[in-house]
């Protein structure tokens, strides 16, 4: 089971900090929230591969050498993922006689949020079956969304923001063993947000004091990578 605490949950970790800086200064993770950004990333997946290229500084002539492509193709992309603040630049340096402007990714990692799509993003409110796949995905959505926000307020407020995160991997045998595991775990979520969590409204129906925080609990069945799943075997003839 991995448990990953931050801000005011935190514990002392050898591990980079959630959304921080990198060893090269690009942040963890980057949350596209703009659809300009999306485009030009999107608009050709080329780009894609630049972006990975110069996850480490590199010119644009640098990574035409390395991908064996011609220096005005990919310093045309460089310019429009550097116009959009995918690339950031990292300085100068000196080939032969002359010197190049060197980029960087400006995360090491990217989530589209779904934002960007509008109405058209997955709304869990709107999903009549709360025990389907697609509720889950909607409060992923929606999770996604929420917590894109609160880096960004967080960021601008120069402050750290308080996140818990579990990650385990379960195996059942038997729907009894799923319905037995689903019912304790209620119980004790139930049992712990009552012991733990203060009202949201006052006796007057006031707002209470304290910040309001979300817990989401989801399981669902894992599938295999495309590379584990096994290959029927041809019989010799």
């Amino acid at each position: 089971m991995q448990i990953t605490r931050s801000g005011g949950w935190r514990l002392p970790s050898t591990r980079p900090a959630p959304g921080g800086a990198s060893s090269t200064g690009s942040a963890a993770v980057n949350f596209l929230r703009e659809r300009t950004q999306a485009a030009a990333l999107l608009h050709h997946p080329l780009r894609l591969k630049i972006l990975e290229a110069m996850l480490e500084p590199d010119s644009a002539t640098g990574v035409a050498r390395r991908m064996k492509l011609p220096r005005q193709t990919v310093n045309y992309h460089v310019r429009e993922l550097a116009r959009v603040r995918l690339l950031a630049r990292a300085g100068r340096r000196k080939r032969r006689h002359l010197f190049e402007q060197c980029y960087v990714a400006t995360a090491r990692g990217y989530v589209l949020s779904p934002e960007m799509l509008g109405a058209l993003a997955v709304d869990p409110a709107k999903v009549a079956d709360t025990f389907s796949a697609n509720y889950l995905l909607g409060m992923a959505s929606k999770m996604q969304s929420e917590l894109a926000r609160s880096v960004e307020v967080a960021s601008e407020a120069g402050k750290r923001l308080a996140t818990l995160s579990i990650n385990t991997e379960l195996r059942f045998t038997s729907a009894e063993q799923r319905a037995a595991f689903t019912q304790e775990l209620q119980r004790a979520i139930v049992e712990v947000v009552g012991r733990h969590s203060s009202p949201f409204a006052n006796v007057d129906g006031t707002a209470a004091d304290g910040r309001p925080f979300r817990l989401v609990v989801g399981c669902y069945p894992i599938s295999p990578a495309k590379e584990q799943i096994p290959r029927p075997q041809l019989k010799e003839e």
